[in-house]
């Protein structure tokens, strides 16, 4: 089955596809999905949140807890430059990238002319450049745009931001808890929404980096950036790219040291000085950013905004004009 048919026998009854040849994907053709926003019903459960066999230690991705999840309903794809364009012409809305005058790109992704102008990167990763004129429009600089990039995740949004448009939606921001019972799928002990196996019969199920990392992005699953949101299988929630192509904000405050004891839908810390993202993005590797499995996570202050930072919206009712 060739990707372009993949994609489209995937569609929601009442989206309408148009073909379209986006940046990033490698000549691939894929569908662009113009309809309203789907949410997916979560159904209640209880599941192990966590693991016991943490890749990332420090992270606090342990220790393996039992929690009670509600139903609740997810969106179904990540947020696409569409659907917030339709948010920013209706409310005027600024993100903070675009107040603030900048935002981060990985180097790869910009032009010659962008990077000549940059003489500072994160000291820690430089492959992250501070780049003037970067936000959910212009992705990599003021040389970029997203005009045949809609149905991708919208990029560069803070977590300010994305709460922002959540309410605007009637919706809020998954809690970490719910996000990766979502991201479970119903499987128990498993790494991945689809499994142990990263490429169950060599086939992709997430848009992640392949080769070497950070010089050599081969692009085996068809695409260097990001992807539609409707691209790959979704797993058994019906949720597609819960992990890779875009990191997804959640509602809670960052802590790396968790009680072993049963909790029922758990909503973090109180308070804190970071916001908890899950799933990983189009950078993430095994060998630097092994964060494409449920269990894993990462943290930014509210304010922060990059090129593979974008979310997705929870519910506890459907919104009425869905």
């Amino acid at each position: 089955m060739t990707r372009t048919s993949l994609v489209s026998s995937q569609l929601s009854p009442s989206c309408k596809g148009s073909l379209l040849q986006g940046p990033g994907s490698l000549g691939i053709i894929h569908s662009f999905i113009a309809c309203k926003p789907h949410m997916v019903p979560i159904p209640a459960g209880v599941f192990m949140m966590g693991t016991d066999e943490p890749e990332i230690r420090q992270d606090g991705e342990w220790p393996a807890r039992r929690v009670h999840i509600n139903l609740f309903y997810m969106d179904q794809y990540e947020v696409s430059n569409a659907e917030f364009e339709k948010f920013v012409n209706s409310t005027g809305y600024v993100t903070e990238a675009e107040k603030f005058g900048d935002s981060f790109v990985f180097e790869g992704m910009l032009s010659k002319q962008v990077k000549a102008e940059i003489h500072q990167a994160v000291a820690a990763a430089p492959w992250w450049m501070p780049v003037k004129g970067a936000n959910w429009r212009h992705p990599e600089g003021p040389d970029s745009n997203i005009s045949n990039r809609m149905d991708h995740p919208v990029l560069h949004v803070s977590w300010n931001d994305a709460v922002a448009y959540c309410t605007w939606a009637g919706k809020r921001l998954p809690t970490e808890a719910e996000w990766e019972y979502s991201c479970r799928g119903g499987l128990e002990n498993r790494l991945f929404p689809w499994g142990n196996k990263l490429q169950p019969k060599g086939q992709h199920y997430a848009n992640i980096w392949q080769g070497e990392f950070p010089t050599n992005n081969t692009g085996e699953d068809g695409y260097k950036g990001t992807a539609p949101v409707t691209a790959f299988p979704p797993n058994h929630y019906g949720l597609y790219n819960i992990v890779g192509n875009a990191w997804e904000w959640t509602s809670d405050w960052w802590a790396v040291h968790h009680s072993p004891q049963e909790t029922h839908n758990p909503k973090g810390p109180s308070s804190g000085t970071d916001r908890v993202k899950k799933g990983g993005s189009y950078m993430c590797h095994k060998s630097y950013c092994y964060r494409y499995r449920c269990a894993a996570r990462s943290q930014n202050t509210p304010d922060s905004s990059a090129s593979n930072l974008g979310f997705r919206c929870a519910a506890d009712t459907l919104p009425d004009d869905l």
